[in-house]
C-alpha cells in the first residue's frame, strides 16, 4: 500500500484508528471515527466486555465513514489483467473440454453429467458420491427452473431394492419420492408417435367433464418407465396411492383450482397384459394387480364408506382425528388426549368424510365356462366414481387388486382360518363399449366393403351358415337374418319396437336343430345357452335375493337379461312348463323384464335374439294337422316368432343317399388322426364340396365373423325407398289365407317381421337404404315360414297363389331341380307298383320335364343339363334318345 493510505492497526482504545489521509480529511475532524463508540462500550470508567483490540462500530457519525474516498475506492493495479488477451474458445473446442470434464467426473464416482450438477460442492453435501437434495435443489432455484421439475435420478438407483421386497421398498421415503418424480415426469412429456401430448389432452379432457379418474395404459408406461411398470403389479396398492398423489400435483400444475371439484384424482390402470380367468385365482395373485372378465350378476345398492374418520368423546366433546379407514380394518382411538378416557367414542358425522361404497359379483361368461363345470364367481368392491358403472346383464373386464380378508363365518363352516377373497377394482371396460372396429384391422375393413360389391354375398352368406350340416337351406336363410337383425325404433323414447328376430324351430328328432343353436352360439358375439328342462321362469328373466354380506334385497340377472344385446339360444322349448314360457312373453315383444318383488320395483334390459328349438307333440311332426296342433305352445307365444321354421324327416332316394356322403365325407376329413388340408382347418367345412343346390362357394367362418360384426356397428338402413302398397296388399292376402285355412293366426307383427327381414337383407348386402330386393326377399322368407305351417292338403294351393313370390331370387336350376325331383319320384313309385323294386337309373322323358319346365316359364333348359347341380345330382343327358337319366 501507499503511505497515504490508511492501515487498520491493532491499538488501545485512546489511540486513533484511522489516520488521516491528507488529501481528503476534513478540517472538522477532531477525533477518531470510533471513539465514541469505543466509550460507550468500555463504559465510564474503562471497564467493559470487550478486548483491548476491540473497536467502536457505532456513534452518532457512523454514516461518515461510508462517504466517497477516491484515493481508497480503487483496486490495486497490481496483479489485474484488464488486457483482453483471452481467445474465446469455439463450440467444437468447449464441447470437447466439458467431455473430458464428465470423464474425469464418472472416473471419480460422480456419476451423471456436469449439465444436471453444480460445480461447487461441499463435503457435508455429499453422501456417497452424489449430491444432497437440499444442493440440487438450490442450483435448480438458481437456474431459474420451478422445484416441481426436479431432476429424475438414475434408474439404478431404483432399481437397488437393497434386499427389501418391492412392498416394503415403495413404501420407504426415498423410493416413493423417486416415484412420484417419475410419474410426474412421464405425466408431463409422454407423446405419441405424432408428438402430441398424449396426457395433456386426456387431463383437459377429464376436466371438461369434471370426472377424477385418469386412465393411464400400462403399455404406453411400460414403454417409458419399466421400473414402475414392474413395482405396479407386485405392490398395487402403495404404488397407486403414490401415483394418485402425482397425478394430482400434475392436474393442479393445469388447473389450479380443479380440487374444488374432484379433491382425489384416481389412476386407473388399462391395456394389463395379461388376462386371468375367475376360476385361474390362486393364492399367487394375493395383494397382486390383475385383470379378469366375467358377466355382472348382482349389485348392491351404493353405501356411504368411511374414509377419513374423526371422533368425539362422549366425556369432554373432544374431537379426534381424522383417522385413515382402509379396506382391512377399522381404525379407533384407544384414549381420549384431554381426558385420558377410554371411551364411549362417537362418529363425528359433519367432519367425517365418506366415498361412495358398492359391492357387485361377476361370474364367468357361460361361453367360457368348460363342459360339465359350474361357472364361478366372484365380489367385487366399487368406490369412488366407479360405482353404479355396471349393471347386472353388463359383461365387463374388470382389472383391480385381489385382496382377502378375515371372514368368520367361513371359519365356523369349515373349522379351520379361511379367508374371504374380494377383488377391489381400479378399472372398469364394458364389452358393449367396445367397438367392433377396435377389432378390425384396415384391411379387413377394406376386404369386408369388396366382398359387399359381389351380387351374389347374400347367398354365400347364407350357405356359410352351418357349413357341417347337410341342406336345410330355409333355415339358413332364416339364422343369417336373425344374426344380421333389423333396426330398432325408439319414437320420442316413449314406445321401442324391437329389432331382433326371433326364430322357432320344428321339426322331427334328428334334423339338426340343436346343431343349429351350437353353431349360432360359436358364431355370434355374445350368447346365453340354455335349455327348457333346465331353466325356470326367474332363471331366464330374474330373481330378487338377500345379500349375504349387506343382508338387502339385490337383483340377479337371468339368461335373457344377460344376452342383452346378444343371442339367446333355449332348446327343448316345449319341455318348458307353461308358466315359464309365460315369463318371457315381455321379454320377446318388448325386450324389457318388469320385476316387482320384496320392495324392488324395476325393469330391466333384455334385448337380445331368441331362438328356440322344439320338438313336436309325439316326437314326428303330422303333415295332415296344422302346426298348432302340432305344437303345443299358445298362440301368443307363436305370434312373437318372427320365422317358423318347419323341419321334415322326409324319405328320398337321392337326398338320404347325398345325406350319408356327406356325413361319411365329414368324418373322414375331421378325424383327428386323418389328413387334414390348410383349406379345411381354418373354417371347419370350407375345403368340402359344396352341398347347397345352387353351388354357390361359402365364405370362411372367421371372415363371416368379423362381416356380421362390421354390419352390425356401421350400418343403420333406413326405409324411405320401401313400397308400402306391396307390404299392405301382402299383408291383407296372407291375413285372408289365414282365416279360411285356421292355421297360424296372422297379426300386425308380421308387418314389423317383414319390415325387420328387409332391413337384415339390406345389412346383409351394407346398404343404407332398404331396397325393393330387400322387401321381396323378407316377403318370400315370410310366405315360406307360412306356407310350411299349413296342412299338406293347403300347402300345394297355396304355393300356387303365392308362386310368384316364392320364386324370387331363386335360382332356375333349383326350381328345374326340384320339378325333375317331382318327375323321378313319379317313375320310382310307378316301378315299386309294377316290379316292387327299385332300378338302378331312373329315365324321364324330355318332353315332360319340358312341358313342367314351361309351367313354370322356364323355356330354355341347356345352362340347366350343363350345370354342376345337374351333374352333383348325378343326373345325364342323353340328347338322342332325348331322356334324362339318374343312376343310383
Amino acid at each position: 500500500m501507499a503511505d497515504s493510505d490508511s492501515v487498520l492497526t491493532p491499538s488501545s482504545p485512546s489511540q486513533p484508528l484511522l489516520t488521516e489521509d491528507p488529501v481528503t480529511s476534513s478540517p472538522g475532524r477532531d477525533r477518531p471515527p470510533f471513539e465514541d463508540e469505543t466509550d460507550a462500550l468500555l463504559g465510564a470508567d474503562g471497564d467493559g466486555d470487550a478486548d483491548e483490540s476491540g473497536e467502536g462500530l457505532f456513534e452518532n457519525n457512523m454514516e461518515r465513514d461510508y462517504r466517497p474516498i477516491s484515493g481508497l475506492d480503487q483496486y490495486e493495479q497490481e496483479g489485474l489483467d484488464d488486457a483482453d488477451s483471452m481467445s474465446e474458445l469455439s463450440f467444437g473446442a468447449r464441447m470437447e473440454v466439458e467431455d473430458k470434464l464428465d470423464k474425469r467426473d464418472r472416473d471419480q464416482g460422480w456419476g451423471g453429467s456436469r449439465t444436471g450438477r453444480g460445480l461447487l460442492y461441499e463435503s457435508s453435501d455429499e453422501e456417497d458420491g452424489a449430491p444432497s437434495r437440499k444442493r440440487r435443489l438450490a442450483e435448480r432455484a438458481a437456474e431459474g427452473l420451478e422445484d416441481d421439475e426436479e431432476m429424475i435420478e438414475s434408474i439404478e438407483n431404483l432399481e437397488d431394492m437393497k434386499g427389501h421386497s418391492v412392498r416394503e421398498w415403495v413404501s420407504m421415503a426415498a423410493p416413493r419420492l423417486e416415484i412420484h418424480n417419475r410419474f410426474k415426469h412421464f405425466l408431463r412429456t409422454h407423446v405419441d408417435e405424432r408428438g402430441h401430448n398424449v396426457f395433456r389432452e386426456r387431463i383437459s379432457d377429464m376436466c371438461k367433464e369434471n370426472r377424477e379418474s385418469l386412465i393411464v395404459s400400462y403399455e404406453e408406461l411400460a414403454a417409458r418407465e419399466h421400473v414402475l411398470a414392474y413395482f405396479l403389479p407386485e405392490a398395487p396398492a402403495e404404488m397407486l396411492s403414490i401415483l394418485d398423489a402425482a397425478a394430482k400435483e400434475v392436474v393442479l400444475s393445469m388447473n389450479p383450482k380443479y380440487d374444488r371439484i374432484a379433491s382425489t384424482i384416481h389412476v386407473r390402470i388399462s391395456n394389463l397384459p395379461l388376462v386371468e380367468e375367475l376360476r385361474t385365482l390362486r393364492q399367487l395373485h394375493l395383494n397382486q394387480l390383475i385383470r379378469t372378465r366375467g358377466v355382472v350378476t348382482s349389485c348392491t345398492g351404493i353405501m356411504p364408506q368411511l374414509s377419513a374418520v374423526k371422533y368425539t368423546c362422549a366425556r369432554c366433546n373432544c374431537i379426534m382425528g381424522p383417522y385413515m379407514q382402509n379396506q382391512h380394518q377399522e381404525l379407533k382411538p384407544g384414549s381420549c388426549p384431554e381426558c385420558q378416557s377410554s371411551g364411549p367414542f362417537d362418529i363425528n358425522m359433519e367432519q367425517t368424510v365418506y366415498q361412495n361404497y358398492q359391492r357387485i359379483t361377476i361370474q364367468e361368461s357361460p361361453g367360457r365356462v368348460a363342459a360339465g363345470r359350474l361357472p364361478r364367481s366372484k365380489d367385487a368392491i366399487l368406490l369412488a366414481d366407479l360405482v353404479d358403472s355396471s349393471k347386472p346383464g353388463d359383461e365387463i373386464e374388470l382389472t383391480g387388486i385381489y385382496h382377502n380378508n378375515y371372514d368368520g363365518s367361513l371359519n365356523t363352516t369349515h373349522g379351520f382360518p379361511v379367508f374371504a377373497t374380494v377383488i377391489l377394482a381400479n378399472h372398469i371396460v364394458h364389452f358393449g363399449d367396445r367397438t367392433a372396429l377396435e377389432t378390425l384391422t384396415d384391411d379387413d375393413v377394406q376386404k369386408i366393403v369388396t366382398f359387399s360389391r359381389d351380387g351374389c354375398i347374400g347367398e354365400r352368406i347364407f350357405a356359410s351358415i352351418g357349413p357341417s350340416i347337410f341342406g336345410h337351406e330355409d333355415i339358413k336363410r332364416a339364422i343369417a337374418l336373425a344374426l344380421f337383425g333389423g333396426e330398432a325404433k325408439n319414437p320420442g323414447g316413449k314406445h321401442r319396437v324391437r329389432g331382433d328376430i326371433n326364430i322357432l324351430l320344428c321339426g322331427d328328432p334328428g334334423t339338426a336343430k340343436s346343431q343349429f343353436l351350437k353353431y349360432v352360439e360359436q358364431t355370434a358375439g355374445r350368447v346365453i345357452f340354455t335349455t327348457g328342462q333346465g331353466s325356470s321362469a326367474v332363471g331366464l328373466t330374474a330373481y330378487v335375493q338377500r345379500h349375504p354380506v349387506s343382508r338387502e334385497w339385490t337383483l340377479e340377472a337371468g339368461a335373457l337379461v344377460l344376452a342383452d344385446r346378444g343371442v339367446c339360444l333355449i332348446d327343448e322349448f316345449d319341455k318348458m312348463t307353461d308358466q315359464d314360457r309365460t315369463s318371457i312373453h315381455e321379454a320377446m315383444e318388448q325386450q324389457s323384464i318388469s320385476i316387482s318383488k320384496a320392495g324392488i320395483v324395476t325393469s330391466l334390459q333384455a334385448r337380445c335374439t331368441i331362438i328356440a328349438a322344439a320338438n313336436p307333440i309325439g316326437g314326428r311332426y303330422d303333415a295332415s294337422l296344422t302346426f298348432a296342433d302340432n305344437v303345443d305352445l299358445s298362440e301368443p307365444i307363436l305370434s312373437r316368432f318372427d320365422i317358423l321354421c318347419v323341419v321334415r324327416d322326409t324319405v328320398d332316394a337321392v337326398q338320404d343317399e347325398m345325406l350319408a356322403r356327406f356325413v361319411v365325407n365329414s368324418h373322414v376329413r375331421h378325424h383327428p388322426a386323418g389328413p387334414r388340408d390348410s383349406a379345411g382347418a381354418g373354417d371347419g367345412n370350407s375345403a368340402l364340396p359344396p352341398i347347397n343346390t345352387t353351388g354357390v362357394q361359402a365364405l370362411p367362418q372367421d371372415f363371416l365373423r368379423k362381416y356380421l360384426l362390421y354390419s352390425k356397428e356401421r350400418i343403420r338402413p333406413k326405409l324411405q325407398q320401401v313400397d308400402q302398397d306391396k307390404v299392405a296388399r301382402m299383408y291383407s292376402t296372407l291375413r285372408r289365407e289365414s282365416m279360411a285355412t285356421g292355421s297360424v293366426p296372422i297379426t300386425v307383427r308380421h308387418i314389423e317381421s317383414m319390415i325387420r327381414m328387409a332391413e337384415a337383407h339390406a345389412r346383409m348386402h351394407l346398404r343404407d337404404y332398404v331396397r325393393e330386393d330387400d322387401v321381396n326377399m323378407a316377403i318370400r322368407v315370410m310366405l315360406e315360414s307360412f306356407i310350411d305351417t299349413q296342412k299338406f292338403s293347403v300347402m300345394r294351393s297355396m304355393r300356387k297363389t303365392f308362386s310368384r313370390y316364392l320364386a324370387f331370387r331363386r335360382d332356375h336350376n333349383e326350381l328345374l331341380l326340384f320339378v325333375l325331383k317331382q318327375l323321378v319320384t313319379e317313375q320310382l313309385g310307378y316301378h315299386r307298383s309294377r316290379h316292387g323294386a327299385v332300378p338302378d337309373q331312373v329315365e324321364v322323358s324330355e318332353k315332360d320335364f319340358e312341358e313342367r319346365a314351361r309351367q313354370i316359364n322356364i323355356h330354355s333348359l341347356d345352362a340347366f343339363y350343363n350345370s354342376d347341380v345337374f351333374r352333383l345330382h348325378r343326373f345325364s343327358h342323353d340328347s338322342h334318345r332325348k331322356i334324362i337319366v339318374q343312376s343310383f
